[in-house]
């Protein structure tokens, strides 16, 4: 559907749409079809005159286990490739933001890197009780331009979210509910993100979706304003040589 990467299942239920980060054997770790994928998904989404809420969530253990080691060594070194996924990246995060229907992840393991920008540009959030939240761009040398830095001050104190983007560190589930980094955590999130998809089907369409819209543009002024400094610094980081040196003894232990 919407002619995704095989590394995205979206399937239809009635007028909700289910999206499967779908790279279960690799914890759904983001390579450039699942990269450039999501960059097409919402806009196609939003375009669905059927679709009225989508439900997000990872196939197997994880919701998504960060960037393909092998992945970012290539990212060092094609510059091509490099600047696809910066403008990739600006896709993902201004059209979550900008997406028209209300999207529910159901983090049902660890979110990890763009798997937590993910969740954190989402509109409501059910996480199982022994998932997780992580960006660690930083602990590998990058700047998180389409993570953390940019979402987390809208959902969470400043102090919080430059201690948990600076260090990397995990967040789990019951933290990142005080943080109000998500609203639930759950035992099942993927059958509590139905529900909850099914009870926005009870409410008018147009009063859900325009009241999403007047609440996003908060998220999208404060996304513009730093969303290109962000990307043109983590372009220059992925060229680091403190980022090569991290990424290739990662991949090396791999």
């Amino acid at each position: 559907m919407y002619d995704m990467p095989a590394e995205i299942d979206v399937r239809a239920e009635g007028p909700v749409r289910i999206i499967t980060l779908n790279r279960p054997d690799a914890l759904n770790a983001v390579n450039d079809p699942l990269h450039n994928g999501l960059a097409r998904l919402w806009p196609r989404l939003s375009a669905d005159p059927q679709a009225r809420v989508a439900v997000l969530t990872g196939a197997g253990r994880a919701f998504s286990a960060g960037g393909d080691f092998t992945y970012l060594e290539e990212l060092s070194r094609d510059s091509a490739l490099r600047t696809k996924t910066i403008a990739d990246g600006r896709d993902i995060v201004l059209g979550m933001a900008r997406c028209r229907i209300p999207v529910i992840a159901a983090v049902n393991g660890p979110a990890v890197g763009l798997g937590c920008s993910l969740v954190a540009l989402s509109d409501m959030v059910y996480i199982a009780e022994t998932a997780y939240l992580a960006d660690p761009h930083v602990q590998v040398g990058l700047v998180a331009a389409d993570g953390g830095p940019l979402t987390w001050p809208l959902h969470t104190s400043l102090l919080l979210a430059k201690e948990y983007a600076i260090t990397g560190a995990r967040i789990p589930a019951a933290r990142a509910r005080e943080m109000g980094l998500v609203n639930h955590v759950v035992e099942d999130p993927v059958a509590e993100a139905m529900a909850c998809a099914q009870r926005m089907l009870e409410l008018p369409q147009q009063a859900v979706e325009s009241t999403k819209r007047v609440l996003n543009l908060q998220l999208e002024r404060a996304v513009l304003a730093t969303l290109d400094y962000a990307l043109a610094a983590e372009d220059l980081t992925f060229q680091s040589a403190d980022f090569r040196a991290n990424i290739a003894r990662l991949t090396a232990k791999h």
